[in-house]
């Protein structure tokens, strides 16, 4: 498959980290590049002025449907969701459709580049990718770590030898595209040597119609496979072990009746799913934090394994969460289909702290502990952020205070609730979900008859943390766990980890001060 894109006429939605890097890529191809995005210049100063003197025209503040009179090729940043009307109208006119991590697949194929993993999952993702690239440079191998995490590959692809390892992270939003019905280019084989889904739990049910659709996204992945490709599955998850186990009819328990009305189309989805795994001759592995697995990795009696070689005790994970030695498995069965040594994973699972904005501590004041846990942008991720903290009488010299709020994306947050109510003494709620969440905990524990927690609802962030800093005593562990995305006050997670960390820094200073 030879892609030759010059003089094709390139429309690039969304100028964020992907748009940018594909503009820097098509104009390197020759290519006649256009970036349009809704928000207007002054909102975009940062990265118009990375784009330098590049010789691309720009369309802001608005998505014009002409912009499809003259394009030959529609290009989406990960932000920018399918149903927008100009993009069903490029699918209307038959104008095909890709993005940064479709297309460095499909030119790491033609280039022969490789060996190469993508990691896909509702939580987890980015902790995983990191592990995996750490892995497999730890085992001396040259290795550059890209997609949905960090910077894209698709403008640095020259810079990337045959043999050397690739490792992408990958999103749904990123994976609906990968459609052989309006992607660009070839779609079928061009997927990577290791394909690993680590979980699908709802997620983004604000973008995706529903948990079938959601799911539907996520397993493009396998469908685009090389034969030989392996395929790395969590083997505790309720939608990854049906898939893995080929008999989801019989094996399973029904899916959970809060995932309806889609569960029908998703019972559907598994089974065809499940087929066509079950029908490949290619290798299977599977990770599970307390039983063995016949490949793959796993956590038994205090220990964990590669392949029946230990690669350390339970205990000494560096990493905090038992969510995380979920995390720290699936790396090591992906890095090792990839021929990472079980010394390499061992070094790694001693020493790798984290990646910033994920259960990350800011600073410890007078005795109170402010932990980052931005990323939580689902109540499932805050559920595994809670669960790293003690309860019950282990809980006794702590006080635990949650800061959760932000944009809701229309999930299920009943899980959420009875975890709080088990481990947390103050929950202050801020930004367009904070009400709710807080309602939500309150209502909970009305019908569980319990006692609720102290609880608080404000605008703002920087109104929690000036809150929970009166509120907290010696011993006290602030959190910033929110349960909702950034959307409704700041750009994505990171931009609202670092005002998060800049307050409790603020707070730092002052406290010096006195």
């Amino acid at each position: 498959m030879m892609m030759d894109f010059r003089g094709r006429r390139i429309v690039i939605l969304g100028l964020a980290r992907q748009g940018t890097a594909l503009a820097r890529f098509f104009v390197a191809a020759g290519a006649q590049v256009t970036v349009n995005d809704a928000a207007p210049a002054e909102r975009l100063a940062a990265e118009i002025e990375r784009l330098g003197d590049l010789p691309i025209t720009l369309v802001l503040g608005s998505h014009p449907i002409d912009l499809l009179d003259a394009c030959d090729l529609l290009c989406l940043s990960g932000g920018v969701p399918a149903q927008l009307a100009i993009v069903q109208e490029a699918i209307h006119r038959g104008i095909r459709l890709s993005n940064d991590s479709l297309l460095t697949l499909q030119l790491a194929r033609q280039r022969g580049l490789g060996p190469i993993a993508a990691i896909t999952g509702s939580s987890g993702k980015t902790t995983t990718t990191t592990l995996v690239g750490r892995m497999l440079t730890a085992s001396g191998k040259r290795t550059h770590v890209g997609g949905n995490i960090g910077a894209p590959l698709i403008d640095r692809l020259d810079m990337i030898a045959p043999g050397e390892c690739i490792v992408l992270e990958l999103s749904s939003f990123q994976l609906e595209l990968f459609d052989e019905r309006w992607a660009w280019g070839e779609a079928r084989g061009i997927g990577p040597d290791v394909a690993a889904i680590l979980n699908i739990t709802p997620n983004h049910l604000d973008r995706h119609a529903d948990m079938a659709a959601y799911a539907a996204a996520k397993f493009n992945l396998l469908r685009c496979l090389p034969a030989s490709a392996t395929i790395v599955l969590n083997a505790e998850d309720a939608i990854t072990r049906r898939v893995a186990s080929g008999e989801w009819r019989i094996s399973d328990p029904p899916l959970p009746s809060s995932w309806a009305p889609a569960n029908d189309a998703l019972d559907a989805l598994l089974e065809e799913v499940g087929t066509l795994v079950a029908g490949r001759h290619s290798p299977l592995a599977l990770f599970h934090r307390y039983q063995p697995v016949h490949n793959g990795a796993w956590g038994k009696a205090g220990h964990l394994y590669y392949q029946g070689e230990e690669i350390c005790q339970r205990n000494e994970v560096k990493l905090r969460g038992e969510h995380n030695i979920g995390n720290l498995l699936a790396a090591a069965a992906i890095s090792g289909a990839m021929g990472a040594s079980v010394s390499a994973m061992r070094q790694v699972a001693l020493t790798f702290s984290g990646v910033p904005h994920r259960l990350e501590i800011v600073a410890e004041i007078n005795g109170v502990l402010w932990v980052n846990d931005s990323i939580a942008t689902s109540p499932e991720r805050a559920i595994a952020g809670l669960r790293s903290f003690p309860q019950g009488a282990d809980a006794l010299d702590q006080t635990l205070i949650l800061l959760a709020g932000g944009k809701d994306k229309k999930l299920p947050w009943d899980e959420f609730a009875d975890e709080v109510l088990a481990r947390v003494d103050m929950l202050i709620g801020f930004g367009d979900a904070g009400g709710m969440i807080v309602h939500k905990v309150q209502e909970r524990a009305l019908f569980r008859q319990q006692t609720a927690p102290s609880t608080a609802v404000v605008n703002r962030l920087d109104e929690a943390v000036d809150l929970a800093a009166r509120a907290a005593e010696p011993g006290a562990v602030v959190l910033l766990s929110p349960g909702g995305t950034s959307y409704d006050a700041y750009r994505d997670f990171e931009e609202r980890g670092e005002h998060f960390r800049r307050l409790v820094r603020a707070l730092d200073v002052e406290t010096a001060r006195v």
